[in-house]
């Protein structure tokens, strides 16, 4: 169902990255190194497509940041042998958040945004895109933030599944230890991503593989090997989130407009 050739998954996104790059003007890349599988991955995705010297990884601690994420992060940058800077982001949340009462999805919100702002930051001081790390599977549930690490100029691993990003990560021999450790994304302590969402990837993306496919609810819960509530509840996050998947809507005035019907990728020519 969610089988892939790993392979050809690898010359379609490093020809996709390079092309991309090319077609843009550009040469390099900035990439928000976390220490989690999908930014080590498209680190090393961008550095087989475009070499080490143009990509730049920036590594955004703050004060719930697990200490792992910091090994990890170096570990990636030293086998890629990429440009890597940390930047400790804590004082600049603490100063966003101020006295306000926010919870934590909010301050999480805050961290991601600010995150955002320092990549193109670099990316406007060394005349760089933004390479974005999200998955099909978060891209599909709305499990990013609108404006934070959703803010990118492109996203290579956008089509893959949690799950097979998984599948490539083993294929480029990322390393064990990034692989197997629990997927989070570390924006407040304790939190990881199956806690939050609720079930296991291998579910998750069995039932949004359901819907991508417009699948009948009975069949996605026999895929999937769950109740109907859970797949209505997947359906409902994929439904209610499309907002984010969408540039900001606007009214339809003119013969084409951005957003509803502009049809001219003139990039990709």
């Amino acid at each position: 169902m969610l089988e892939i050739n790993e392979r050809e998954v690898v010359e379609i996104v490093t020809e996709f990255i390079k092309e991309y790059v090319e077609k843009a003007g550009k040469k390099r890349v900035i990439i928000g190194l976390s220490g989690g599988i999908d930014s080590s991955l498209v680190l090393k995705l961008a550095v087989m497509a475009l070499g080490k010297e143009n990509v730049y990884a920036i590594f955004l601690p703050e004060t719930a940041t697990p200490l792992t994420d910091f090994e990890d992060s170096r570990q990636m940058a030293r086998l890629t042998g990429v440009n890597y800077t940390t930047i400790d982001i804590s004082s600049i949340v603490h100063s966003v958040v101020g006295k306000d009462e926010l919870d934590k999805v909010a301050i999480g919100n805050i961290k991601a945004r600010i995150r955002m702002i320092y990549l193109y930051k670099y990316a406007n001081m060394l005349d760089a895109l933004v390479c974005g790390t999200s998955n099909k599977t978060e891209l599909m549930l709305g499990y990013f933030t609108k404006y934070g690490d959703g803010g990118a100029d492109f996203m290579p691993i956008g089509d893959l599944y949690k799950t097979q990003v998984y599948m490539v990560a083993s294929h480029l021999e990322i390393p064990e230890k990034i692989i197997k450790k629990p997927p989070t994304a570390g924006l407040w302590k304790g939190q990881t991503d199956e806690q939050e969402l609720g079930l296991p990837y291998e579910k998750i993306d069995a039932i949004l593989y359901g819907i991508e496919r417009k699948r009948s609810m009975e069949e996605i819960c026999s895929i999937a090997g769950v109740e109907i509530e859970e797949v209505r509840r997947i359906y409902e996050m994929v439904k209610k989130n499309e907002h984010k998947r969408r540039f900001a809507i606007v009214p339809k005035i003119g013969f084409k407009t951005i957003g509803i019907d502009w049809r001219f990728p003139l990039q990709m020519k």
